[in-house]
């Protein structure tokens, strides 16, 4: 294998990524212990290499061009990869350390897994977590996330694909809104209100409501004056309001149920669920920093 990375610009490049993410050369610089003047010419040389501008530089401020964002994220994932292989080279994977990078749908990073990230913290202190609460999916590679929660297994062969939960789903609404609401005793009935709805990022359309009805799972396909994108709890926001019926996770709502600020409806139709999936690429030797967050979320959440 020929050498194509020299001492000079793998440095070139740990400079061009603390610059990148401190938004400054003088920061950068008295990080790294060198000069401002070391952080230029170390970009400068990246750039002349690459024949491409990797940041906008004015008096005041830098900032990365698109090119220089995509770049600085490939080479943050390289610079952490190079990290992770040392320390397993040198025996140093025994206490989990680094940036893990984490991707999971709105609700339920707020609900599911942001409260248990201080005790996961308390057990490795030397993990740093970072955190992207998106419903859209994600790109392992082009991103540089260690694991991601989705509501199902993409068909990406290269992904591990591990189950949490089944997450019971619920129809709600405000007190306010059943005052003026007409009856709902069957499924059929949800044809005559204002039913929230939930656009899917993948497809653009509409979510199905799901119940069980003797039985069996059924999908019901709901109507109704408002609608949301991109955010769950959107629609959990418009049912405590008085907007209309909405059709979500208990685990969301179970503090409205419990003091009344929402009511559950279509009991005997309940049972419904969605799943939730840990996934994370293959790998001969997970860092143990994944390791260990993947044993700590499956033994948490499925206590």
């Amino acid at each position: 294998m020929q050498r194509q990375f020299d001492d000079l610009l793998l440095g070139s490049i740990e400079l061009f990524c603390l610059a990148a993410e401190l938004g400054s050369f003088t920061s950068a610089a008295a990080a790294a212990s060198v000069t401002p003047a070391a952080v230029s010419r170390s970009v400068a040389r990246l750039e002349k290499r690459l024949g491409a501008r990797l940041f906008v530089r004015t008096t005041r401020q830098i900032r990365l061009t698109d090119l220089g964002k995509r770049y600085f994220e490939q080479c943050r994932e390289a610079l952490r990869q190079l990290a992770d292989a040392e320390r397993e080279a040198t025996g140093q994977q025994a206490t989990p350390a680094g940036v893990l990078r984490i991707s999971m749908p709105t609700p339920y990073g707020h609900y599911r897994v942001l409260p248990l990230l201080a005790e996961f913290r308390a057990r490795y202190p030397q993990v740093t977590v970072e955190t992207h609460l998106s419903n859209r999916n994600i790109d392992f590679a082009d991103e540089g996330f260690d694991l991601a929660i989705r509501g199902r297994a993409p068909q990406d062969s290269g992904l591990i694909a591990r189950k949490i939960e089944d997450a019971e789903l619920v129809v709600v609404a405000s007190p306010g809104y059943l005052r003026t609401a007409g009856k709902l005793k069957t499924l059929d009935d949800l044809l005559n209100h204002d039913c929230i709805q939930y656009e899917l990022p993948s497809s653009g359309r509409n979510l199905p409501w799901q119940f069980m009805r003797d039985g069996e799972s059924v999908e019901m396909v709901t109507r109704g004056n408002y609608g949301s994108s991109g955010d769950v709890l959107a629609g959990v926001t418009l049912a405590r309001h008085g907007a209309g019926l909405f059709q979500t996770y208990r685990f969301v709502v179970e503090k409205d149920l419990a003091d009344g600020t929402l009511k559950e409806l279509l009991i005997p139709y309940g049972g419904g669920s969605r799943p939730f999936i840990l996934l994370y690429p293959h790998a001969r030797h997970l860092t143990s920093r994944v390791r260990c967050f993947v044993d700590f979320l499956m033994e948490r959440l499925q206590a």
